[in-house]
């Protein structure tokens, strides 16, 4: 065959046999490929790497900063001022002292800081990719024309023989040709941190998930025992691997809520604004007005309606929502991500460590004499716990059946429980960490145990075999002395007259196959067809709760076994009894669930876990009832998208799921309207992540690959820490809801009142485009931004989550800017009028005529201090909140009203800024003004809270 007529990626090669395998690839398992076969399936198939498709330059990235509709505006406005400053400059008509083109500096400066924002919040590029690259092994050692060489991995084709052995990191898909005790370590493909032991002669039906095609090996996965001898398969793209590269660049990245309203508020805005302009210049052109004064009132309009504060009070707020988040735990990756959180109606999480603690606990022990179960308290590997029959306490040392299982647990066992700095950890298998700790907590410690029944011999755990066995020699004793009595009396009645024993660990039905007695009381009896069925059902009933089962027995040895004389020596065994174990919950995620209940958010359980271990899980923690439905992956790939669609929101539980599963799961539920957050840590799970409205990665467990794909990381890996970040935020965006009724607020009373002054025939723009953005940018934006961090409101997290898809002027926040804004212009208008005939009245001595365009402005910024006290609260009145809770409001309107009395009082900024001298009866005139916009936003509460009406 030719390597042109080559097998397409999609065959499926765990359901063929080794020899077909290799016959598709036209190879050969002794000698592998030849160069040119080499060279010829490079040039079909190219080099064995993942491609990169482009994304965004930097160039193209800041260009589409300024496309932004309210900063071709002012970019606009700026043109004009310029022109209209160079026609007065050559016309002489600029003041003594006065800067040229001052209006154009300082709106293009606000022009491109806000583009800046934009550009750094936009440029992070994406290096899920990169970090994907990262898993590809530069060299591997491959059988070529009969000789063992090594290769750079890039180079290798379809039909190469990859030899493999521990510690090594696979560089492309292969299906197994031999293998001797493999076991690989997959978590990064589909999540799980056990170790698969791997199988070559073996064939799987078509339909077999991707963890537990145990006859193949992928790229990105790595060795961690035996050796095997690999056939390639697929390479580059090809590979799963590949695959979730391809998946993961196809997502395109949508923009957030936040960025939705923000553009929606920016058309409102400048359409509103063009009409305005348009109106007030064909009526002041009606009336006779001249056209330069009508476009400079234009520009001051245009540059009102522009919250050029706005991007920066957003920018500084999820920032300072980002590091409140931190101190519970959650890394903010994307800024926008913080408000994002506050929209979440579906958490969809892995099970392994972010549900449950990663730590394998006992949780069941069972033994036959009588049939006792007893249930195993604690947490984590702390050997400390109680055992309990029927929920009475009981001690070991009272039942000689589970004291003589303990034994076996601590003795046939390979890892190490150890403490560091207050915390117990395990040195090697989850599993047999598990045991160890189950032992301590009888007080059965393994270091001592090891000791008085030293290891002679073992018999390894293989797949083949589903078992291992240790042979221990029991110490001060002699063959054939009998009674024992100085051996400890836990294990006297186990050794009868021989000085050796073994124990037997592994799958219960095979365990219990070899088993002849039953250990019962002080002694053994021959094991009953009954004794046997009622074992048989009790790990049935373990297993259907999702635990993990071992069955434990021994058996009495004169002499050690040769290696190799397993099949003969583990007969006549006597049984002991089953351990039941599970990845246990975490202690707070059951509260967190309940959380995410009331505040309208449903979780969902994807894991790459058996369906029973799953359901178990998800029933404890209340994700899911007794009896919904659950599905796994062969499920999925059995249903088309239209048909999980419709199922989507009836299943919590899904199992045994291959990475474009979850990324199906997450876009069907898009699809229904649902806005995701979606956590993993694994490779698989970048796509989803990517796709996710939220992508939540693993601090701890999390591959690079998935933290790059995220928007949040979460540091301690737990469930209760996404639904603390998803409060924070809901803070968030009810903050920033509140300051863009601050800030809108006002520039619709300022457009208002500049609008009126032509039309009243007043003569003069009221408001020049710096003072405009004085207003907007200082006035504005600092008690803004101490709206920012106002606390939470009591049922934060007691309602439904708002829809991502609200408009920005939903629930009354539209209605609320224009009915204040309109109030705002009134008191200004009226403000206005009476100060500019005021002027014309009184000619005091050293007062400019000019001062009630000042009267205006100061009026204008002092309204707003009052704003920013009544608005803290929707409904309560100020002098029922305590002015301490936040402090920062306070602060800045100090603050600020200090700074804009500079402005009118101290020479250099009063000519910078074009304003004049007001004595201080026009001051008070102005302070009056200004308290009507507080005492009215306080008056609507009462009146609202009159009506019963709640308000935004």
């Amino acid at each position: 065959m030719s390597a042109h007529s080559l097998p397409d990626s999609a065959a499926v090669w765990h359901n063929l046999e080794v020899d077909k395998s290799i016959e598709l690839l036209s190879s050969n398992a002794d000698t592998g490929l030849s160069p040119q076969e080499v060279q010829q399936r490079l040039q079909k198939y190219g080099p064995n790497e993942l491609e990169e498709t482009g994304g965004r330059s930097a160039w193209e990235i800041l260009v589409d900063q300024f496309k932004n509709i309210m900063l071709l505006m002012l970019i606009a406005v700026a043109i004009v001022s310029g022109v209209l400053d160079l026609l007065a400059w050559q016309a002489g008509e600029l003041k003594p002292g006065e800067v040229p083109f001052k209006d154009t500096i300082a709106i293009l400066a606000i022009v491109i800081l806000n583009g800046i924002l934009g550009y750094v919040q936009e440029s992070r590029a994406e290096k899920a990719l990169a970090a994907l690259k990262k898993l590809a092994s530069p060299n591997v050692r491959v059988i070529r024309d009969g000789k063992p060489m090594e290769v750079v991995a890039k180079d290798l084709v379809p039909g190469d023989v990859m030899l493999l052995e521990a510690g090594v990191h696979i560089s492309a898909d292969g299906r197994l040709l031999e293998a001797s005790n493999l076991q690989v370590r997959e978590s990064a493909l589909t999540g799980e941190a056990e170790a698969v032991v791997k199988q070559a002669e073996i064939t799987l039906p078509d339909e077999t998930g991707l963890g537990d095609r145990i006859n193949l090996v992928f790229q990105g996965t790595e060795v961690v025992q035996g050796r095997a001898k690999v056939l390639v398969t697929n390479t580059g793209m090809q590979t799963e691997l590949g695959k979730i590269a391809a998946m993961l660049q196809a997502v395109e990245n949508e923009p957030t809520p936040l960025q939705q309203r923000m553009t929606q508020l920016g058309n409102v805005l400048v359409t509103g604004s063009l009409v305005l302009v348009a109106i007030v210049v064909a009526l002041g052109l009606w009336r006779g007005g001249n056209l330069q004064e009508l476009l400079q009132v234009s520009l001051s309009m245009a540059v009102a309606v522009v919250p050029e504060g706005l991007p920066a009070v957003i920018t500084v707020t999820l920032a300072l929502g980002t590091q409140r988040m931190v101190r519970h735990n959650a890394l903010i990756r994307k800024l926008p991500a913080v408000e994002t959180l506050g929209s979440v109606t579906t958490i969809c999480s892995d099970k392994t460590g972010t549900l449950t603690q990663n730590k394998m606990v006992v949780q069941s022990v069972y033994t036959a004499a009588d049939g006792k179960s007893f249930r195993v308290t604690g947490e984590g590997y702390a050997p400390t716990g109680e055992f309990k029959l029927q929920e009475a306490t009981v001690e070991p040392q009272d039942h000689p059946e589970l004291q003589a299982l303990l034994v076996a647990c601590a003795v046939c066992n390979d890892s190490v429980l150890q403490q560091e700095k207050g915390q117990w950890t395990i040195l090697g298998d989850p599993t047999e960490g598990a045991l160890v700790t189950l032992a301590g907590k009888g007080g059965i410690e393994k270091d001592q145990w090891d000791s008085k029944l030293p290891r002679v011999g073992e018999f390894p755990f293989s797949s083949e075999r589903k078992r291992m066995s240790v042979i221990t020699k029991v110490e001060q004793v002699e063959t054939g002395v009998s009674p024992i009595t100085d051996v400890d009396p836990t294990i006297a009645h186990l050794v009868n007259s021989e000085g050796y024993l073994m124990f037997t660990k592994g799958s219960p039905e095979l365990i219990l196959a070899r088993c002849t007695h039953i250990f019962v009381g002080n002694g053994t009896v021959p094991l009953s067809q009954q004794q046997r069925d009622q074992i048989l059902a009790e790990n049935d009933r373990m297993a259907s709760k999702g635990l993990r089962v071992l069955g434990f027995a021994y058996r009495p040895l004169l002499e050690v076994p040769p290696e190799g004389s397993e099949e003969t020596y583990e007969q006549d065994l006597v049984w002991l009894g089953l351990v039941g174990m599970l990845d246990a919950p975490r202690p707070e995620v059951r509260a967190a669930v309940q959380e995410c209940r009331e505040a309208g958010i449903r979780p969902i359980m994807i894991t790459g876990d058996h369906q029973l271990t799953a359901r178990a899980i998800a029933t404890d923690l209340g994700i899911a009832n007794e009896g919904d439905r659950a599905l796994t992956g062969q499920d999925l790939q059995r249903m088309s998208d239209q048909d999980l669609e419709q199922n989507v929101d009836l299943v919590s539980i899904y199992a045994r799921v291959a990475p474009e599963h979850k990324l199906r799961i997450v876009q069907a539920l898009q699809r229904r309207g649902r806005f995701v957050a979606m956590t993993g840590d694994g490779v698989n799970d970048a796509p989803a992540l990517k796709q996710a409205d939220i992508g939540i990665a693993m601090g701890i467990t999390g591959t690079d690959v998935s933290k790059e794909a995220s928007d949040m990381v979460l540091l301690d890996d737990n469930f209760a820490t996404i639904v603390a970040a998803t409060k924070e935020g809901r803070v968030v965006y009810t903050n920033i809801r509140r300051f863009i009724k601050y800030i809108l607020g006002s520039n619709i009373g300022e457009v208002l009142t500049i609008a009126a002054a032509p039309i009243l025939g007043l003569g003069g723009v009221p408001l020049t485009p710096l003072q405009i953005l004085w207003m907007n940018l200082v006035t504005d934006g600092l008690p803004a931004l101490a709206l920012a961090v106002e606390p939470p409101e009591p049922d934060v997290m007691k309602r439904p989550p708002f829809s991502p898809r609200e408009s920005i002027f939903a629930r009354g926040l539209g209605s609320y800017m224009i009915r204040i804004g309109i109030i705002f212009a009134i008191i200004s208008i009226i403000l206005m009028q009476w100060a500019y005939y005021h002027v014309q009245t009184v000619q005091a001595p050293g007062l400019d005529p000019q001062r009630w365009k000042t009267m205006v402005f100061t009026a204008l910024c002092l309204a707003q201090m009052g704003h920013a006290i009544a608005i803290r609260s929707n409904s309560r009145l100020t002098i029922e909140m305590n002015p301490l809770s936040n402090p920062y409001v306070l602060g800045s309107v100090i603050l600020t009203t200090i700074l804009q009395l500079m402005l009118v009082y101290v020479p250099p900024l009063r000519a910078f800024f074009g304003t004049h001298v007001l004595s201080l009866s026009e001051l008070g005139v102005c302070l009056g003004f200004s308290a009507l916009m507080f005492l009215w936003i306080e008056g609507e509460k009462i009146f609202f809270r009159l009506i019963g009406k709640k308000t935004v």
